[in-house]
């Protein structure tokens, strides 16, 4: 499937397709929000570097011409790079999670909740889609705040071994449905 907009508007935040010539933005916006990505991303292991970016873009390319993943990076009028998210195809059939981080620099401007919000409600129009996740830890506070300003229920909390320092082991599964009206 490959109807997804490759950019759209969220409460004035642009989000966009990655683009081969986002590499630098994003290693910046990576470098720069380092120490707090490191508490929550298990991906987050190493040093970022261009290399890295350059690599995340072609495997970005590769997840949405499969159809597997969604990302969009989420950028300011001014054309920074404010955050990242994605529509990915990895919670079971007819069934998408969004994940999502922001830069360091931008936190707590609602860009999270804007941009989350767009695109539930795009994989909640797509024909077949049963539910939306947003998986997030219970530690990390900030993050499970967006889930509950868009409506969704919490559906579990899962116990499971910490993936990332600042967790503590129990993984919250907020849903969306469609016909649920969200609170944004």
């Amino acid at each position: 499937m490959s109807g997804l907009p490759e950019e759209m508007v969220a409460s004035g935040w642009f989000l966009r397709r990655w683009a081969d010539e986002d590499d630098r933005a994003l290693f910046a916006a990576v470098t720069e929000s380092a120490p707090e990505l490191r508490l929550w991303m298990p991906w987050m292991t190493q040093a970022p570097t261009l290399a890295a970016e350059r690599e995340h873009m072609a495997v970005s390319r590769y997840r949405w011409d499969t159809g597997e993943a969604y990302e969009y990076g989420i950028f300011g009028a001014d054309g920074t790079l404010a955050g990242t998210i994605g529509l990915h195809r990895r919670v079971g059939p007819n069934a998408w999670d969004i994940g999502y981080w922001v830069r360091t620099s931008y936190t707590r401007r609602g860009i999270a909740t804007a941009a989350a919000g767009a695109l539930t409600d795009i994989a909640l129009a797509v024909p077949g889609t049963e539910r939306v996740e947003i998986r997030c830890d219970e530690a990390n506070v900030a993050s499970a705040g967006v889930p509950r300003r868009l409506g969704y229920s919490l559906d579990r909390v899962d116990e499971r071994t910490p993936e990332a320092p600042g967790e503590c082991g129990r993984l919250m599964i907020w849903t969306r449905r469609p016909g649920r009206r969200g609170l944004s």
